[in-house]
């Protein structure tokens, strides 16, 4: 089975203190520590043992400037089999439509028989892998948290759906699925594993050689503009109660049916 595992270099909110930019349209980006988009991670781990059990090829893409090659060769020491990275300025700025076609066209130059995207990724829009299956008139499923073999050309899906139920369904390869947390646990890379990968040669490739019109990508392009950011006001603190625990009991009782909550 070939496998294309769309990844994302993003800001490591264990590593940096987030800060709005002057103008409020975007983060302070200087001097912050990237790391892969979380949900990303366990779509590669996804990709990764599903390989193991029928067979095939693991490739993983990213879109991003020279310092993204780090996530490439992150996910090749985790067992990827192959990387590639699309990098060209005319690209930045672009929405999610611009990105999912970009990945249209990355994914055309190959034969895979699933592409997998992580849920959401530092934006938070959810739109990438959706959009990215449309273009392609592919099936589609959202959060997905459990994905089995099911017999020749097709893979059993699972996705947790309101109130926790569980969905199970059938879908033709080839598909695109958006991977949920989750659905695994990432196996650990260590700095041997990323100084083996050091020296392998990952492909870049810009708008020309995916045969796009630069013009038609990027900031200018992009039918969906950020117009601000903002932190919200910050409310009333808790309410911290004193007491034993009988005492702490009967408040939080007076509580609930001040406010309504029981009777």
């Amino acid at each position: 089975m070939e496998i294309l595992v769309c990844v994302k270099q993003v800001p490591d909110t264990a590593e940096n203190d987030i800060e709005l930019a002057k103008g409020g349209r975007d983060i302070e980006r200087e001097d912050l520590v990237y790391s892969v988009n979380e949900w990303d991670n366990y779509a590669v781990e996804a990709a990764i043992q599903l390989r193991d059990q029928v067979g095939g090829r693991v490739t993983v893409v990213t879109i991003g400037g020279e310092e993204a090659d780090e996530v490439l060769r992150r996910q090749l020491a985790m067992g990827a089999d192959g990387g590639l990275h699309v990098n060209d300025e005319a690209l930045e700025g672009s929405d999610g439509l611009g990105l999912a076609r970009v990945l249209e066209a990355v994914a055309q130059q190959g034969s895979y028989d699933l592409i997998l995207t992580g849920a959401q990724a530092d934006d938070g829009a959810g739109q990438v892998g959706g959009m990215l299956a449309a273009l392609m008139d592919l099936p589609f499923a959202a959060l997905v948290n459990h994905i089995e073999p099911s017999g020749a050309g097709a893979l059993r899906i699972g996705r947790e759906v309101a109130g926790g139920d569980q969905e199970i369904s059938e879908m033709d390869l080839p598909c695109v699925l958006s991977i949920q947390t989750g659905i695994n646990q990432p196996r650990y890379v260590g700095i041997r594993g990323i100084r083996k990968v050091a020296s392998v040669e990952i492909p870049q490739l810009d708008a020309a050689a995916l045969g796009l019109d630069a013009a038609s990508l990027g900031a200018g392009a992009a039918r969906l503009r950020r117009l601000d950011y903002f932190v919200p006001q910050s409310g009333p603190g808790a309410r911290m109660l004193a007491g034993k625990p009988d005492q702490l009991a009967a408040q939080l009782v007076e509580i609930l049916k001040a406010k309504g909550g029981i009777r």
